[in-house]
């Protein structure tokens, strides 16, 4: 839960920042049509896609090992909007470097992927979200000259805020906790899953 909190709070103070930064602008309504919004109003809804780079960290079960490093990938989503509230699905593919090695044993996470849905606030411009769903992803293992490799499913979930700085294009922030479930490594001869947690930052276009 530690890691939840400090990512919260990660993406509070940044969403705080942004917020301030936009205070006076206004870029006027994308979509043609929000239902129960002013015509003048930012819009979220339709149709995104973009590209994203973080950092992960996190252990594995049942091993020493704590693999951490870089991420990068794609996503795209749909979002519809109500007033200020903003629903949607998100859906992400990233390749990542995240490894570690104790004594004879190394663990690494190559990919990753996520579909999500996600329900925020929408302050005109820059919306609060918080998000969840289904994780997937591979965790290899190696020792002594052998690899073992499994893909296994699991859930996220995490915060995110997201600033709209034109009119088809936004930033945004995120924290999500993965959790991939354990499989059985026959070189280990245990039950070995992946847990981390990923900040990330990205830039989508809005169609």
């Amino acid at each position: 839960m530690s890691r939840i909190a400090l990512g919260a709070a990660a993406i509070i103070v940044a969403g705080s920042t942004m917020s301030a930064a936009a205070a006076d602008l206004s870029y006027g309504s994308r979509a043609p049509y929000t239902v129960n919004q002013p015509l003048n109003a930012y819009s979220w809804v339709g149709p995104y896609l973009g590209g994203n780079l973080g950092y992960a960290w996190g252990s594995v079960d049942n091993s020493p090992t704590s693999p951490s490093g870089f991420s990068g990938g794609v996503q795209a989503g749909y979002n519809w909007q109500s007033g200020p509230l903003v629903f949607g699905f998100e859906g992400d593919l990233q390749a990542t470097d995240a490894n570690d090695t104790f004594a004879p044993w190394k663990f690494s996470n190559p990919w990753f992927g996520t579909a999500r849905g996600r329900v925020g606030y929408a302050l005109s411009n820059i919306l609060f979200y918080g998000t969840g769903g289904l994780a997937f992803g591979e965790l290899t293992g190696e020792t002594f000259g052998l690899s073992e490799s499994h893909t296994t499913a699991g859930w996220t979930a995490g915060v995110g805020a997201e600033f709209g700085f034109a009119r088809n294009w936004s930033a945004k922030v995120e924290y999500l906790y993965v959790d991939l479930s354990d499989s059985r490594f026959s070189i280990t001869g245990a039950s070995n899953g992946y847990q981390f947690g990923l900040i990330r930052a990205g830039v989508n276009y809005h169609f």
